[in-house]
């Protein structure tokens, strides 16, 4: 049974081949002699410093340059020949990186030609035998009528037997064919992935949607079903695209409504809040749908690895920009500087996304492009890190914003930032655990930011425990009344100037100032739910959004510390700045661009490793990057060397 083989010729033979000549048999369900993911193996940059390079000999890419596929079955025994090539055009060059053909010699892949008439290329020959074996039996062929039956013909017994169909139905002679076929069908089932149309549900239409959307939507072979608690937004971004269906869905309140959708989708991408993602995992794994999500792989997702490897599910994490698009930039540069023999000693990486400076005029410096929530959850996390090769723990609760550190590699912005989450895992992830002395990841925003924060945290504002006042069906309360309760003042009745005074003795002159502009002392109603800070969320995602003539900008800074096998350290620096537009904000570009790129290489093979799988391999961020610079997502290196 072929089915029951694997090829090993991808990484036994093709790598040590320039030129392969492809002249084998192949049937559906046989191995396949190279697959998508063999080319990208096989396509990968070479360093290799003992072959000398000459103007008349400059160094190549990779070794492999050409193939010849005469076998020509599109997607067959090399699964990335995708079409066939012609006499006229007889040479395509296929980039594995991004997966397609272009119809030119100049430009990154290898050369592929795949004609499927070889004969005609040989004319004399091919007239002459052909036609000295069908003349004698020309006037008999002219001589055929298709609207009689078979059996009113006076055929050479030759021609007869060569008659596959006549009059709508297969000659006695190839009944078996349709014997064949209906066995065929039941040995080797139709690959899902095969079929035309892919079925992709979305889970979320919140503001990182639409772009992840209109990436999806300009393949005409992909239907999207787009799921939100919210019917109104989901409408709002599928009125614009044809084959987007818009549901609504509660996944905590309608857990059974998620497992219908779930169940006929090829994929699902979550773009729900990350302590949801397990939920949607869970139902991927029980229907064997591939998953991708921009999230980081939380505690819940880790452990459901095992059982996503025995049903074979692919779930991708960690393809949004912090993670995502940070990790694609730093194993781009970490493995070329491992390639040539140099170590990293210390890993440095700064994102955030931000109002772009002219739109920054409030106490936080900050306007919401993405999950108001998620932001201000952000800096009661807690943070692990190396420094100096000391281990640091800060603990949750409000202790990072203790930490704040200006900085000055875009001397334009005045930036400060502050660690975010487990770095040191990262380490491990990376592969630079045994040589890195430093290891911080951390969240930018601009100077003042955590300042206001804390601020708002000394006055409870940040708490996340049930307040009695702000049941969401409970007696209407304004923000003054509210920041009374916090404040232990039983007369909520308080002259404005005295309650003015109670808080500048908590946070301070200059804090008093940033309270007032953000609204909290109003007489305003409160958007009441549950807690302190949901409801502080909801207060400060209208108050401060970000307007529609407004833009964002998203900052991503890498800087590693190398030590070179000469003893020679160096310093290289990756700036990624990227502003929103009408369009879209850069935010949702760099989250959602990522995701819907991931999300295409999953539904088309390319990415093919079951259970949690991180954007860390080659296989993976090289092509990620390659399509993402194509979508105008760059990223530029400076290198300075230590004296």
């Amino acid at each position: 049974n072929p089915a029951a083989y694997i090829s090993t010729f991808g990484k036994k033979i093709a790598p040590y081949a320039s030129v392969i000549v492809n002249g084998i048999y192949w049937a559906v369900g046989s191995p396949k002699l190279l697959t998508l993911l063999d080319a990208k193996s096989l396509l990968r940059p070479t360093h290799m410093p003992w072959l000398p390079i000459s103007e008349g000999a400059p160094g190549l890419p990779h070794r492999t340059l050409a193939i010849c596929d005469i076998s020509a079955d599109p997607g067959g025994s090399i699964e990335f020949m995708n079409d066939c090539t012609t006499i006229d055009n007889p040479f395509c060059l296929y980039d594995a990186d991004r997966n397609k053909d272009t119809k030119s010699f100049k430009g990154p892949g290898v050369l592929v030609c795949s004609i499927d008439n070889m004969p005609t290329q040989l004319p004399r020959e091919s007239t002459d035998f052909f036609g000295d074996l069908v003349l004698p039996y020309v006037f008999d062929i002219l001589q055929s009528d298709a609207k009689k039956p078979l059996e009113d013909h006076q055929f050479h017994p030759s021609v007869y037997k060569a008659i596959i169909a006549s009059n709508g139905k297969l000659t006695p002679n190839f009944e078996y064919i349709q014997e064949l076929r209906t066995s065929q069908r039941h040995r080797y089932p139709i690959d899902p992935s095969l079929s035309s149309a892919k079925r992709v549900l979305v889970l979320g239409a919140g503001r990182v949607c639409p772009p992840l959307i209109k990436y999806l939507h300009q393949d005409g072979n992909v239907q999207i079903t787009l799921g939100s608690s919210l019917q109104e937004e989901a409408n709002n971004v599928a009125i614009n695209y044809p084959r987007v269906e818009p549901v609504l869905v509660n996944i905590l309140e309608r857990p059974d409504s998620l497992k219908k959708l779930v169940e006929p989708a090829d994929l699902v991408i979550s773009l729900l809040p990350f302590q949801l993602h397990h939920l949607v995992a869970e139902a991927c794994i029980e229907n064997k749908t591939n998953m991708v999500t921009a999230s980081y792989c939380t505690m819940e997702m880790n452990q459901l690895h095992k059982k996503a490897v025995q049903a074979g599910v692919t779930i991708v994490n960690e393809v949004g920009l912090d993670p995502g698009i940070d990790h694609l930039l730093a194993m781009e540069l970490i493995d070329e500087i491992h390639q040539v023999g140099g170590k990293i000693e210390s890993y440095i990486s700064y994102c955030g996304g931000l109002p772009a400076p002219e739109c920054s005029d409030n106490p936080l410096r900050y306007k919401f492009s993405w999950s108001p929530r998620g932001v201000l959850l952000n800096v009661l996390g807690n943070a692990k890190f190396l420094l100096n090769s000391q281990a640091v723990d800060v603990p949750a609760g409000g202790d990072l914003m203790k930490c704040s550190q200006e900085l000055d590699f875009l001397p334009g912005f005045a930036l400060e930032c502050y660690p975010n989450r487990d770095s040191l895992r990262y380490a491990q992830l990376y592969g630079i655990a045994a040589e890195a002395h430093t290891m911080i990841r951390g969240t930018l925003r601009y100077k003042g930011f955590l300042e206001t924060m804390s601020c708002l945290h000394k006055l409870g504002l940040l708490d996340l425990t049930t307040h009695p006042n702000l049941h969401p069906n409970g007696p209407d309360i304004t923000w003054r009344e509210l920041m009374c309760s916090l404040l232990g003042l039983s007369h909520a009745d308080i002259f404005y100037e005295n309650l003015k005074s109670k808080v500048s003795e908590k946070v301070g002159e200059k804090q008093l100032k940033a309270v007032e502009d953000l609204g909290l002392l109003d007489e305003v109603p409160v958007i009441k739910v549950h807690t302190p800070l949901d409801s502080l969320s909801q207060h400060l995602s209208s108050r401060l959004n970000l307007g529609e003539k407004e833009r964002d900008v998203v900052i991503l800074h890498h800087e590693l510390g190398i030590l070179w096998p000469s003893g020679q350290k160096e310093k290289r620096t990756v700036n990624m700045v990227e502003y929103g537009d009408e369009g879209a904000s850069a935010m949702a570009r760099t989250v959602g661009l990522p995701a819907a790129i991931t999300a295409k290489m999953v539904l088309d093979g390319e990415i093919q490793e079951h259970g949690m799988v991180y954007p860390i391999t080659p296989d993976i961020y090289r092509p990620l990057l390659s399509r993402l610079r194509a979508e105008g997502l760059n990223s530029n290196v400076k290198i300075k060397v230590i004296e």
